[in-house]
């Protein structure tokens, strides 16, 4: 089996702020020297009428329901950028294990939350 380099298994995100955010359990290179709990981002959607109305039409002939995609593409950005400021209101220098999910919230909203561990790095 051949080796992995860790760029290739490491999905991370610098963002302008130094935050890194892993969804490995810890960080190649470096050591985890203080855990300061769980963190989350939320956000709630309500569906576009007109990306709901062309998906509508999509789902009749098949293929990628771009509208939809476009707008749970954001959603799962805007919950990232709120995990990122809860970890950083704790003084985390990372967030690791980071992992999203996604449920509908009511007929025409849906509920995406990106969470994680805050942690210190050495």
């Amino acid at each position: 089996m051949p080796r992995t380099s860790v760029s290739a298994t490491c999905q991370a995100v610098w963002h302008d702020f130094a935050m890194l955010i892993s969804t490995m359990n810890d960080v190649p290179g470096r050591q985890i020297t203080e855990v300061l709990g769980e963190v989350t981002g939320l956000t709630v959607r309500s569906r576009n009428a007109g990306a709901q109305f062309g998906a509508g039409l999509k789902s009749l002939v098949g293929g990628e329901l771009a509208g939809l995609t476009k707008q749970l593409s954001q959603s799962r950005e805007e919950a990232k950028q709120r995990l990122t400021e809860a970890a950083q209101a704790l003084g985390a220098d990372a967030v690791v294990a980071m992992r999203f999910d996604a449920s509908e919230v009511g007929p025409n909203a849906q509920e995406v939350v990106a969470y994680g561990t805050a942690v210190k790095l050495g």
